[in-house]
């Protein structure tokens, strides 16, 4: 089930098809009629295959810090119309725009935001991934459970939107997800693997941010502690997560 939403993504319609060609021909209507009629109908006067192109193009920065300018230049476009583009995206519910979280460190810290597709299906259609055949060779592999996995958890916190961040310092140590809950520091690491460890980058996480707990997410079966402090689990157990 969990596969079948990930590869399919969350809208009914795809999710339920019948065979994974028609959820792919719906994804794909979908996304036409997304940009050739809801998006006029809320007043936006962008040509739908420019906005699709734009689209196309944020996919392959999926899970990656957002760079205006690298994204504008690429595109063709000034760093404030990138924006403007981005913005629409985050505002149709189509784009999460994940803020960095601000330590108090003398590390010098990522203050861009990452930006990810919101729906994994919609996301697969747009980097041409139609069978989960085609998603396990795909080099995007890594980042399209990053994104999935981050979606599913932010719906069973209960912080809204705005208290979701990720960490990030220049010399490579990150947290994927963090969030404060009942005074306390916690975080989450999305790792595609079939048995994450302990690693440096996670030790100055936890050092750095003070977690409480540093939760490592992954496709496996089991749940296992690698510290006291940090513990593997399965996505299937972030409801568990403190929110």
């Amino acid at each position: 089930m969990t596969e079948k939403l990930w590869l399919r993504g969350g809208f009914p319609r795809s999710f339920l098809a019948d065979t994974e060609q028609n959820s792919w021909i719906w994804r794909e209507n979908y996304i036409s009629t997304f940009l050739e009629t809801d998006i006029p109908r809320l007043g936006i006067h962008i040509p739908a295959e420019t906005l699709r192109r734009f689209w196309m193009m944020l996919s392959h920065y999926h899970g990656q810090v957002f760079n205006a300018s690298e994204l504008g230049r690429s595109f063709g476009i000034s760093d404030i119309t990138a924006r403007k583009y981005l913005d629409i995206l985050a505002g149709t519910f189509m784009v999460r725009i994940l803020p960095a979280w601000f330590a108090n460190t003398a590390k010098r810290q990522v203050k861009s935001p990452k930006i990810y597709l919101r729906d994994s299906g919609i996301f697969h259609a747009l980097q041409t991934i139609r069978t989960k055949e085609d998603l396990l060779s795909n080099p995007k592999l890594g980042a399209s459970w990053e994104g999935f996995a981050l979606e599913t958890i932010s719906e069973t916190l209960k912080n809204s939107m705005e208290g979701l961040f990720f960490w990030q310092i220049h010399s490579g140590a990150s947290v994927d997800l963090f969030w404060k809950s009942g005074g306390k520091n916690f975080g989450v690491e999305f790792k595609y693997a079939d048995a994450p460890k302990r690693t440096k980058s996670l030790e100055v996480a936890v050092s750095e941010l003070k977690l409480e707990h540093l939760w490592i997410v992954y496709p496996g079966p089991e749940t296992y502690p690698l510290s006291p402090d940090i513990t593997v689990i399965p996505l299937a157990k972030a409801d568990t997560l403190p929110g």
